[in-house]
Order: structure tokens, then sequence, then C-alpha cells
């Protein structure tokens, strides 16, 4: 017996059921290589990206020109920045001395045996901080301090994270503390495919002559992302394509003003195009405005620093977004303001809102590290231009212009917290 076939109605629904199945875990796959660009097998969304490989290149490629590699030990997206300048991006508390100890403890790790203890791994990175270079540039590391102790123990969680080691046995916390902390080890196994992974930088730094290696900080970096354009029309067109999707992808906005002229023509005649692509990709949502183009995510999956958010510090920070919104709107004021007048505006609102923050901010003084913390956030964002001491708000602020506030008490009570919902306009 033959099986029925079936009806055109209903393979048509299954094929259309397929399709958008195949989207969805693209563009999971596609969301989850954006957030975490060196990714390991065990990563949730591994098996998608395996499954989705080919396709997933061939859109990096056409729309960012970031290339992009899968294989069974791991995928690495090659994201490549497209500000250098930018300052808001980077590890969680690291500094210039932790970016320092991960390069050397990298490079201490090419070297190394398949496995090796933090105790050994901290020697050979203070050996390798030794050189006579590193020393004329004020680097000094030597594991008698907690301090230091604690960098490394930072940069080995850093290299856990990536999956660049994996943790056999031991602990790293008790290697920091100054009783005891030389009987104190972990032991790691040493992933070289994902080792291999960690530096995104078009050409490897240890590539250049000692005499022709850039000296100027700005121009060392430009020479480990410089990528060959085609000098052609189409070449220079594609150039600015990726110039722009990459900003749009990593920035939470691009405004006109802070293109060069070129990028800018290209950007204001494409920009609707663009946008339409990256989010059908991406499931972002565009916002176009006179000003510039932001990409929204109202999951907040692909947002590493959340507003609105929970908590007294977000709750403080919407509240100045807020000022600062109606600053930019109010044309009676001068739109520029300054950090100790944001501390003042916070410590008038602890008598309307303190009652829902937690205790410690309410003491006087606490209101100084309430504005670093929120004018930090409004920066990362991009909402404000900050600098000595000057904060002037940029356009996109204007979203968070807000309706009646409405305060919920968390149940949490041990932190004295409070949740805030704002409707925005």
């Amino acid at each position: 017996m033959s099986a029925r076939p079936l009806p055109r109605q209903d393979s048509h629904r299954i094929s259309e059921l397929q399709k958008a199945q195949q989207q969805d875990e693209f563009s999971r796959a596609l969301r989850a290589l954006l957030m975490r660009p060196l990714m390991t097998p065990e990563h949730e969304d591994f098996p998608a990206v395996r499954r989705q490989a080919e396709r997933l290149r061939d859109w990096f490629a056409r729309e960012a020109g970031w290339p992009l590699h899968v294989e069974r030990e791991g995928a690495r997206l090659f994201k490549r920045p497209a500000n250098l300048a930018d300052d808001t991006r980077g590890l969680p508390a690291y500094d210039g001395r932790r970016y320092v100890l991960l390069c050397l403890a990298c490079a201490v790790l090419e070297r190394a045996d398949p496995q090796i203890t933090l105790q050994l791994l901290g020697e050979r990175v203070m050996q390798l901080a030794a050189e006579p270079m590193l020393i004329s540039r004020g680097v000094e590391f030597t594991l008698r301090s907690a301090a230091e102790r604690r960098d490394l123990v930072a940069v080995c969680k850093t290299l856990l994270e990536q999956g660049v080691l994996q943790r056999v046995a031991g602990d790293e916390e008790s290697f920091i503390h100054e009783n005891g902390w030389a009987q104190s080890d972990a032991l790691y196994d040493v992933q070289r495919r994902m080792l291999a992974g960690m530096l995104a930088a078009v050409r490897g730094p240890s590539t250049w002559r000692i005499e022709d290696a850039p000296i100027d900080f700005e121009d060392r970096l430009q020479s480990l992302v410089a990528e060959h354009v085609v000098d052609s029309e189409q070449g220079r067109r594609d150039a600015l394509r990726h110039h722009l999707a990459r900003r749009l992808l990593d920035d939470p906005v691009i405004y006109t003003a802070s293109l060069d002229p070129d990028a800018q023509a290209y950007f204001v005649n494409q920009r609707g195009a663009m946008a339409g692509r990256l989010c059908d990709a991406t499931g972002l949502t565009a916002e176009q405005r006179a000003e510039g183009l932001a990409l929204t995510d109202e999951s907040a999956q692909l947002t590493d620093v959340s507003m609105p958010a929970e908590g007294t510090e977000a709750h403080a920070t919407l509240l100045v977004a807020e000022h600062l919104a109606q600053r930019l709107r109010d044309v009676r004021d001068s739109v520029v303001t300054t950090d100790e007048a944001i501390a003042a505006f916070l410590r008038g609102a602890v008598d309307q809102y303190g009652r829902y923050w937690r205790k410690s901010a309410r003491e006087p003084g606490a209101e100084k590290e309430l504005a670093d913390i929120a004018l930090d956030r409004l920066y990362r964002l991009q909402l404000i231009a900050h600098q000595d001491g000057q904060i002037r708000p940029l356009p996109a602020i204007a979203r968070f212009a807000l309706g009646e506030t409405q305060l919920r008490p968390s149940t949490t009570q041990a932190t004295n917290n409070a949740s805030t919902e704002k409707t925005l306009l």
C-alpha cells in the first residue's frame, strides 16, 4: 500500500512552519554569537550555531565583514570594532593592568603543557612581567600582595568563562587570602582551540618586525584591525556598509553627526534598507530619527547594560535620564550640566523616593557615588556626552522622557530595594 500524499494546503503549511523554525534558529544562533563571539561546545546555542553555520558565515561576511569559524571544538566570530576610540566596552572590572596580565597569561598557556596549575601560571606570568620593556612601562607583578593575586584570579576566571581553561580540581578564591595562599592551588586543562581564538586582530602583534612596528598607541590599535579594502567604488561602499553595520550591531545608537562625510552620506541614503536587513536577522527593532538610528532589543537578550532595570542604582539612573531629557526639551535651560548638579538632584530625590532605596543610598554623601553610577550607565548607552565634569544629554535620551511614576515596593526586604515601573511617552 502506498501512503496517501498530503493535501497541498497541509504540505504548504508544514513547509511554512519549517521555514519559520529555521529562521527562528538562525536568529537565535546569530544573537548568541553576538553576545558570545568565542563560544564553547557547552553553550546552549552551540548546536544551533553548527546547524546554521553556512548561513551564519555568509550573513556575517556580507553584512559586517566579520569572519566566522565553526568547528566541533567551538565557534569564533571575529568581531572587529568599528570605533577604536570607544572606551565603554571591555571586560567588567578590568583596567589596563588586568589586560596586560590576561595577555601574559595567554602567552604562558600557548607554551604550557595540556594541564597547568594556578601557582605555576602565576609564576610564569611573573617571569614574563619582569621583561625590561614591561618594567619600563610601569608593569609590576610579584604575587606578594592580595591585590596582585586577586588580579591573577580575575584573569583565570575570564579564561574559564571563555572556555580557554577548564577547572579539574581546586579553588581560586583561597589563593587570594594572605594566610596560606602559597599552599592553595587549582588545576586546569588548557583548551588550545579556544586559546587560539582569543585574539580577534586581523594581524597578530608578534608579526611586526621591531624596526617596523608602530610606536604610537593609536597607530598600534589601527595596525591590529586594518583590513584590505578593494580599490574600487564597490569596495569602498562595502567597507562603509561593514563599518556602519558593525556599529549598529555593537552600539546602542549611531548619531549621524558622529560620522565622517563619506559615511554620513552613505548612512543617510541606506540606513532604512540596512536597518531592515539587520532587524530581520536579529529580531531587533529600528528607531529612525532625524539625529540617527538605534536598534533596540525589547527582549534584553543582546543588552549588557539594561535600562530600565530594577534596584536603587537603576532607579536613580532612570531619574537622572528623565531629568536630562527634560533639560534637552526645555529651551529655557542650558543643556549642559555638571556632575555636582546631578549629585544635588539625586540628593533632592531622597525625600520623594528614598524610602524605596537601600539604606546606604540614603546616607548623606551617598548621592555622589549614586550619580557616578548613573552617569556611567548613561554614558555607556551613549545617552550623554561626559567629559571633565561636564554633561551634555544626547538626542536618544529623549526616549526616557517619562510619564507618571508608579513605584512597586519589592518583596525582598533584605536589600530594601524598589522595583520601578514607568511608561514611555
